[in-house]
């Protein structure tokens, strides 16, 4: 399905919704949304490499480690699963992480709340705007400080629902926000589809903004560690816009 021209008002009714109020204010060196994709394309294998992958990174001790390290010592994460514009669930929402207890709770969670692959009940396009969007609007709701602000998107396709990207990504960036992104490899018929490409031109943008880029998923889990302890580690730049893991 062709993107639309125009975001559909059920669409932003639903990210509204994911803003919940934080219990307090915690400023943080860097507050993350976690934004992943649980589209048709998603099976179970994939569904696994995600939720595994995100609860695997954030409790690694390369990760906690570079949170300890920082100035303030803590982060904050949200950690939501979206589709078609306007299909979306929070799993995690704002948490402060300062330490390995905080990482393995918030991994606890994405272990057992995280997204299946069994198949969606709506329709379950890929609206990368819409993660964008929602990634937005979720930073807009922390009510802490934080010296940088990172919508990470997980995906393995382009997007083919809401908006364009390009207008999501545009005001994402004019709000200071940056734009990274995790290239899941596609199998499609034997073939690999490589998506780095899509994802460099068309999704990541802002300050210091990565795609990273596993070979195989195999590498997923080591990507997105790697990728984060760039995102929090004030000292560490991407190499380059495209990371090859």
């Amino acid at each position: 399905m062709g993107a639309n021209r125009a975001a559909p008002l059920g669409a932003m009714l639903a990210a509204s919704a994911l803003c919940t109020p934080q219990a307090s204010a915690a400023d943080v060196d860097v507050a993350i949304v976690f934004a992943v994709d649980v589209s048709a394309s998603i099976d179970p294998a994939t569904a696994n490499l995600q939720r595994e992958g995100h609860a695997a990174a954030i409790s690694s001790p390369e990760v906690v480690a570079a949170i300890t390290r920082n100035s303030t010592g803590c982060i904050a994460v949200a950690y939501v699963e979206w589709a078609s514009s306007g299909h979306a669930r929070s799993v995690v929402p704002w948490t402060s992480v300062c330490g390995l207890n905080d990482a393995q709770a918030v991994a606890s969670i994405i272990r057992k709340e995280g997204d299946r692959g069994l198949g969606c009940e709506q329709t379950c396009a890929t609206s990368i705007s819409f993660a964008i969007d929602l990634g937005s609007m979720l930073l807009d709701s922390y009510v802490g400080s934080a010296a940088s602000k990172i919508i990470d998107i997980s995906a393995n396709g382009t997007n083919n629902d809401g908006l364009p990207v390009e207008v999501s990504r545009r005001r994402a960036i004019a709000k200071g926000y940056t734009i990274n992104a995790i290239a899941i490899p596609e199998m499609i018929r034997s073939v690999v589809y490589d998506l780095t490409e899509y994802f460099d031109d068309n999704v990541i943008g802002g300050p210091r903004a990565f795609v990273i880029a596993p070979s195989t998923t195999r590498d997923y889990a080591a990507a997105l560690r790697r990728k984060l302890v760039t995102e929090i580690s004030a000292s560490i730049r991407p190499l380059s816009k495209v990371v090859r893991e």
